[in-house]
């Protein structure tokens, strides 16, 4: 049935899930653009994150060389790749709760001030007195505040691209989520490998200092240029009808409600990321040590170009899948682990050929189709699973807490890649699979909880909102006061599919 005969259908609903098919967020009268632009607005913020955090990998080796000393007796590298993210969590919880209880699009802005801010003074650091030891303890600070203003970008941005894209035609949110939130994320590592290889060809290895801080400044244009947009931006309808920031949130009866759709969701993205975001961070490294210490540092860096392409491939095929309505992302993610986990046990057991400088160009194809499997499957669709299963009033939070989760995934992937390579001595072959070998295990796991979630639907942001209604009001919890006040829910519609005014 089409959008249009949907809405104007006046059979008298069975119960109030109905609803959502007369009243829901789509049928509200904005033209194709004024639906779009939001979902840009809000998602594409989720390039500064790709680009801030995949960018690093090439500073940390760019670093590595300038300060050899610094790194060789020290954390440096680990806590200079690993700070963003504990940043991203305190970001993540922190806006979460500001979302929902006070507004989307000002928790968006004041994100994305946070982030020009610290993103400009990271390319500036400087340490006390010139020291290699105080550049790298102030270049660390300005990354953990970096990431508190990234982290804003989940809960308030990606919940916004959510809400926005259920205003868009049926057949099509699930991809216009993917392509402004994980999309961005992965154009943007590819983006940040090409910055970096032609910063180091432009300035030489012998001005690696300037090459860095280049790379990292550059990193403040992303954010900018979505400014403008966000100032202009207005609340996402659903949040406007559904939000709990003028009422009484029922925790308890959150909590009883979500606790385990929330364990699921958070489990399954500690995996993903605890895999993308380390494997991600230290590609460069690891082509390094294939190529050998004599080779240049740009050969490794356009290497990284190849493999940083493979995520385009993944994300987009994923994206056009999960609206498929024989897949849906729910298969869409799980296809994508248990391939992802097949092909990493695969290079597990090939590695002592394909670490060879010889085969490094098999490496690098075998190694960019674990990523792109891995962005096919869960990087596509975890933040979309983790923003439909959920209800409006609490989406912000919800949303952030999976997300935060995840984050302490790739936090925790940092150092645990770093300790099982460590943890090999000089058995090179075993420090370089050890870590596929955990990888792919973890994917399988997340394979088997994906079957634990609901279904995801075209119109499950509204249906989820009828049904937490529902949920609430049985418990004799009062849901008059949800919403802005400005327009109805989408339960409070009548037989002839028209919305009552507020308060009727």
């Amino acid at each position: 049935m089409s959008e249009s005969k949907e809405i104007e259908s006046h059979n008298p609903p069975a119960s109030s899930l109905d609803a959502p098919r007369r009243g829901s967020i789509a049928a509200t009268e904005k033209g194709r653009w004024e639906r779009m632009w939001p979902v840009i607005a809000c998602g594409a913020g989720l390039f500064s994150d790709g680009f801030l955090n995949n960018i690093i990998g090439p500073v940390n080796s760019m670093l590595k060389k300038i300060y050899p000393d610094a790194y060789k007796h020290s954390s440096a590298q680990a806590n200079i790749s690993s700070i963003t993210f504990a940043g991203t969590v305190l970001g993540m919880l922190f806006f979460g709760y500001t979302s929902d209880h006070f507004s989307r699009k000002w928790s968006l802005l004041a994100s994305t001030i946070i982030i020009i801010l610290f993103a400009a003074l990271g390319a500036g650091s400087y340490g006390a007195g010139g020291s290699p030891t105080g550049l790298l303890a102030a270049l660390a600070a300005y990354r953990f505040f970096l990431g508190i203003g990234i982290g804003g970008e989940y809960p308030a941005g990606s919940v916004g691209c959510a809400e926005s894209t259920g205003e868009l035609k049926e057949g099509t949110r699930n991809k216009w989520f993917i392509l402004f939130t994980n999309v961005q994320i992965d154009l943007a590592f590819f983006i940040s490998a090409i910055v970096a290889t032609v910063v180091v060809l432009i300035t030489g290895e012998g001005h690696l200092r300037v090459a860095w801080r280049l790379c990292l400044g550059l990193g403040v244009i992303p954010p900018l240029s979505l400014l403008y947009l966000r100032i202009k931006l207005q609340e996402p309808e659903a949040f406007k009808r559904e939000s709990l920031a003028n009422a009484k949130t029922p925790w308890l009866l959150i909590i009883k409600f979500y606790w385990f759709r929330l364990s699921v969701v958070s489990i399954i993205w500690f995996i993903y990321d605890f895999s993308a975001y380390s494997f991600g961070i230290y590609a460069t490294s690891i082509l390094t040590n294939l190529l050998g210490p004599e080779a240049p540092l740009w050969k490794s860096l356009a290497w990284n170009i190849l493999i940083n392409f493979f995520y385009m491939p993944g994300c987009l095929a994923g994206a056009f899948v999960a609206d498929m309505p024989s897949m849906g992302p729910k298969k869409t993610l799980a296809i994508g682990v248990v391939l992802q986990g097949i092909i990493g046990f695969i290079m597990a057991g090939c590695y002592p050929y394909l670490n060879k400088p010889e085969n490094v160009a098999g490496f690098v194809v075998v190694y960019g189709v674990f990523l792109a499997l891995g962005e096919f499957g869960p990087g596509d669709n975890i933040g979309l699973i983790a923003s439909k299963t959920c209800a409006t009033g609490i989406r912000g939070q919800y949303y952030g807490i999976a997300a935060a989760i995840g984050k302490i995934g790739a936090f925790s992937g940092s150092y645990a890649l770093d300790s099982i390579q460590r943890a090999a001595g000089d058995d090179v072959i075993a420090a370089g699979r050890n870590p596929f070998f955990v990888a792919s295990t973890l994917a399988f796991v997340a394979a088997g909880l994906v079957f634990l979630l609901p279904h995801i639907g075209q119109d499950t942001i509204d249906t989820e909102d009828v049904k937490f209604r529902e949920y609430l009001a049985g418990h004799g919890y009062d849901t008059s006061k949800m919403g802005l006040g400005s327009v109805a829910s989408v339960s409070e519609v009548n037989v002839k599919g028209t919305e009552k005014e507020p308060g009727v």
